[in-house]
């Protein structure tokens, strides 16, 4: 079945939900997700607050589309992995969401990739023999990737603890039904 990449993007705005500007949120202000540094590089302009407040749902969709799915070739992946990928890519940017691919193909002993977060023919080739190995384990490897890489931010930095819960269940939510 092909990727439906409305659902995704209907799903992450979903997630990200409207404005909001957390002082404990590194990003700074954003807006379904989009902060002012990354709508200030899609418009090739510096930005303010009340540009964010004012972004609407089609040129974040736009962003996302064009910036996190098909720029960093994330379409290019297993169909059956990319919504994971995808939503990654929103949270963390797309250079670690392909990282995460890389690792559980190398942990996967299907490697060596170079952990560069570049989706390069290697990667891709190697992804789509890691699918065709593992199948939805492939999604759980990548699920536990993400947690642990969750992990590590708060043990890092300990103010971004009251983002763990929520993070987690985003992450949790890609678990297959039999993981």
């Amino acid at each position: 079945m092909p990727v439906d990449l409305n659902a995704m993007l209907t799903d992450v705005l979903k997630k990200e939900g409207g404005y909001v500007n957390n002082p404990a949120d590194r990003g700074g202000p954003t807006k379904f997700g989009i902060t002012q540094a990354t709508l200030s590089k899609f418009l090739e302009r510096a930005v303010s607050v009340d540009e964010v407040k004012n972004l609407d749902i089609g040129t974040a969709r736009d962003i996302y589309e064009l910036r996190y799915y098909r720029q960093p070739r994330i379409d290019k992946l297993p169909q059956a992995i990319q919504p994971f990928v995808f939503d990654c890519a929103v949270n963390h940017g797309p250079r670690r969401a392909i990282q995460f691919v890389q690792q559980v193909c190398n942990e996967a002993g299907l490697g060596p990739l170079a952990s560069d977060g570049q989706m390069g023919p290697k990667t891709k080739a190697v992804a789509d023999a890691c699918y065709e190995m593992m199948g939805e384990w492939m999604v759980a490897a990548l699920v536990e990737e993400r947690r642990m890489f969750y992990l590590a931010i708060v043990d890092h930095d300990p103010s971004q603890k009251t983002f763990i819960k929520g993070w987690l269940a985003r992450a949790n939510s890609f678990l297959p039904q039999a993981a």
